[in-house]
């Protein structure tokens, strides 16, 4: 698939939220992976904010180990939360060079193999739900026209989780709600994936991959299989939710 039918194609899914079912962790996951995949990211994370200014990741469910020693990090300080705060990009930025409001975010991230960071808000018009960091382990940082792309994706993914919203017809607490439920859900997930991968002897990227691929199937949340996982010891049957 080239280049641009990829980027069609992480439209066409970032609209796709109209759905009874929708899963906002299975959502903001995919815009990782997508990210990683088109911009050649070593990594890429969303980060929520919720209640107001305190913010927390919900994606990916899935981090690599070096993603996984700075993500707590990223949310008290660094290029995230400067692009959730002002609703504005983070220019891609070498982190031998960076901020010093970013000290520790930047000796975590250097330590963990990171050498340039960058991200955009996920907004819509005055409102900002979060943001989309990207993180290189390369001697070359983001393209500007990257970036740029990065954002149409995560103004497209805000989007679609006021849509959502607007589905349930409900008021505009219902998105926090959603990603409120889905820090939890991540958590649950997070012990699935591990439960799966240690059962089956796979690894954790691959246990993750089965529980989507079968709440896709059945057309259920992710959490759902997630707990059903652990309840059952292992993904519930074929005929069963």
């Amino acid at each position: 698939m080239s280049r641009e039918d990829k980027i069609a194609q992480t439209f066409v899914e970032l609209a796709d939220t109209l759905v009874a079912d929708f899963d906002v962790i299975d959502f903001l996951q995919q815009l990782t992976v997508r990210c990683c995949d088109i911009f050649a990211v070593t990594d890429a994370a969303v980060v929520l904010a919720y209640p107001g200014p305190q913010m927390y990741s919900p994606a990916p469910c899935d981090p690599s180990p070096a993603l996984s020693q700075v993500l707590d990090l990223a949310l008290r300080e660094g290029p995230a939360l400067d692009a959730y705060r002002t609703a504005e990009p983070v220019a891609p930025g070498d982190l031998s060079q960076a901020p010093a409001a970013w000290r520790d975010f930047t000796v975590q991230a250097r330590a963990a193999g990171y050498t340039y960071a960058c991200a955009v808000p996920l907004r819509l018009r005055r409102e900002t739900l979060g943001s989309l960091l990207l993180l290189r382990a390369t001697d070359s940082p983001v393209p500007l026209d990257d970036l740029a792309m990065a954002q149409a994706f995560a103004d497209a993914a805000t989007i679609g989780l006021v849509h959502a919203r607007a589905l349930r017809h409900t008021d505009t607490d219902v998105v926090d709600e959603q990603v409120h439920v889905a820090l939890h859900s991540r958590i649950l997930i997070e012990q699935a994936k591990g439960y799966l991968a240690a059962c089956r002897d796979i690894s954790l990227r691959d246990a993750f991959d089965l529980m989507r691929d079968h709440a896709r199937r059945h057309h259920v949340l992710l959490s759902t299989v997630a707990q059903s996982t652990i309840d059952a010891g292992g993904l519930p049957a074929a005929g069963g939710r």
